[in-house]
């Protein structure tokens, strides 16, 4: 093997045909002869191109609408033959095989056809065969074939072919081969999740995940750690689809927390009202809604001042200027909304290191989806927490019934509770967040943390009392003791969401009883790790 390799004979079969003509017309100018198949032969024919049918080099017609063509002796012959091999090349020699030295392909779309809703038939029938086939053969045999399986690939392949007196290295040919095998890889990963989850097959026996790269990253999230972000082809609007309209380039630590900060605000439907939520550290430090997007910005940021600065910033509506400028008064890394209208983009215009992000609507929160966590020696995947509860699906346990507010604020602090980390204890009065315990080992200290971080802010905001007294309590998972629940009544706490199932449920509802608090079990559990 040499590192330089020539390319004299090409073959071209791609389902997206885009560059494909400017593609084509560069090689035929270097005298590269051309080989392709259907829809491709007829583009580049049209185009006043020499083409070569692969029926005329098999011998073969296409057959069975076209599942038959590349299949072949004489194009895998010509992929995979070695050419400092004289046993291959005798072969090639006895049975007129010619090699080919460039596979350029691009599969049958069965992503887009599945991200289409398309039914199980036309599913099946946009699984390619030959593509693959051929891209492996020419990926493996990189030491003299060329490989290009994307369009982007088309113009680095040319400045190659330009560099080098129409040839390529050895370097440049694994690079090709590398992205080859990676998108054979994510084709089959997208079939068999796509079959799993057609079939109802919730854990099967060999999982394959796969992503594009969007992003290499700076670092981590500490300095020394590598790290990137990869997509996976999913239309769900957050982080990974949003565009960026101005700002540095995100972070790893700024795409996971602005990822928890949309999450989140996609809990509250953009349909009943302006919500904000403020995350820092990949948990809420303040969520409200009210009559408009800037006072549900302003009452978020009521609920803990100190953690907003350097945070994240989530809207469920399109930011206006009237926001944009209350949010500019503070440090922001970044803020996300379904939009920003020109008002808001001129105000940010002013803070070049602000990343403002914009996506095409907010997130379906009850939409099914796989979540999956790296452990050593494997990962752990599981279905997402989708789980929603309304107020017919509470449970009243106590003497006290909750009023209309109380219920109201209940549901909007499980909604929050959802998104902070075990163990969650999160306060709510008229429905804005007023402190938020989070990521304790125990719950009474997420009870405590919570309600000294509303003193601290009473104390900040000039109130006479802290924001708890009055408010009502969400528990992400049940109490196992009474003294979590009356520390939040000693913060002033009046009514109690939580899931129930606790052994001593009896004592904490006594506890409750006692303290005149109105308290609801949900029967479902919102553990975050």
């Amino acid at each position: 093997m040499t590192d330089l390799a020539p390319v004299r004979r090409a073959l071209l079969s791609v389902s997206d045909k885009t560059g494909l003509v400017d593609l084509g017309r560069a090689l035929a100018e270097r005298g590269i002869e051309l080989l392709s198949t259907g829809g491709s032969a007829k583009a580049l024919r049209d185009a006043g191109l020499d083409v070569r049918d692969v029926a005329e080099v098999t011998g073969f017609p296409e057959m069975m609408d076209g599942r038959v063509k590349t299949l072949h002796p004489m194009v895998h012959g010509g992929l995979l033959a070695l050419r400092d091999n004289d046993e291959h090349l005798s072969s090639m020699t006895e049975h007129g095989i010619a090699p080919i030295d460039l596979l350029v392909v691009n599969l049958y779309p069965f992503e887009e056809t599945v991200a289409k809703d398309a039914d199980y038939a036309t599913c099946i029938e946009n699984i390619d065969i030959g593509g693959p086939a051929m891209i492996r053969a020419a990926a493996k045999n990189h030491a003299f074939v060329n490989v290009v399986v994307d369009v982007r690939d088309y113009e680095a392949l040319m400045a190659e072919l330009n560099a080098n007196d129409g040839q390529t290295t050895y370097a440049f040919r694994q690079k090709l081969a590398l992205s080859a095998y990676a998108r054979t890889g994510a084709y089959d990963a997208a079939v068999s999740g796509w079959m799993a989850k057609a079939l109802n097959e919730p854990a099967p026996r060999r999982r394959a995940v796969a992503g594009e790269l969007a992003q290499t990253l700076r670092y981590g999230e500490n300095p020394h750690q590598s790290a990137a972000f990869y997509t996976d082809g999913s239309a769900r609007p957050g982080v990974a689809t949003a565009r960026q309209v101005q700002g540095k380039e995100l972070s790893y630590n700024n795409i996971n927390d602005t990822d928890a900060a949309f999450e989140l605000v996609s809990e509250f439907a953009a349909s009943d009202g302006p919500a904000c939520a403020i995350i820092k550290h990949a948990n809420p430090c303040g969520v409200a809604r009210a009559g408009t997007l800037k006072e549900a910005y302003m009452r978020a940021f009521d609920c803990d001042r100190t953690s907003a600065f350097g945070g994240i910033i989530a809207l469920n509506q399109p930011l206006d200027g009237p926001t944009a400028e209350e949010i500019a008064g503070i440090f922001t890394e970044v803020v996300i909304a379904p939009g920003a209208d020109d008002d808001a983009m001129s105000v940010f215009a002013n803070k070049k290191n602000l990343r403002l992000l914009t996506t095409d609507g907010i997130a379906d929160p009850a939409e099914a989806a796989l979540m999956l966590k790296q452990v050593s020696g494997g990962y752990l995947v599981q279905d997402k927490d989708s789980g929603q509860i309304s107020a017919g699906d509470l449970k009243v346990v106590t003497k006290r019934v909750p009023t209309d507010q109380e219920m109201t604020d209940m549901l909007f602090a499980w909604k929050v509770a959802k998104h902070v980390k075990s163990n969650a204890i999160v306060y709510v009065k008229n429905g804005a967040t007023v402190g938020v315990g989070a990521g304790q080992m125990s719950r009474v200290d997420s009870c405590r943390i919570a309600a000294r971080k509303a003193e601290d802010m009473a104390a900040e905001l000039g109130l006479s009392t802290p924001l708890t007294q009055g408010s009502v309590v969400a528990s992400d998972a049940f109490f196992p003791f009474p003294d979590g629940l009356l520390t939040a009544a000693e913060a002033g706490a009046t009514a109690v969401i939580q899931p129930g199932g606790s052994m001593r449920d009896d004592e904490v509802i006594a506890a409750a009883d006692e303290a005149g608090l109105a308290m609801v079990l949900t029967g479902m559990r919102h553990f975050r790790h």
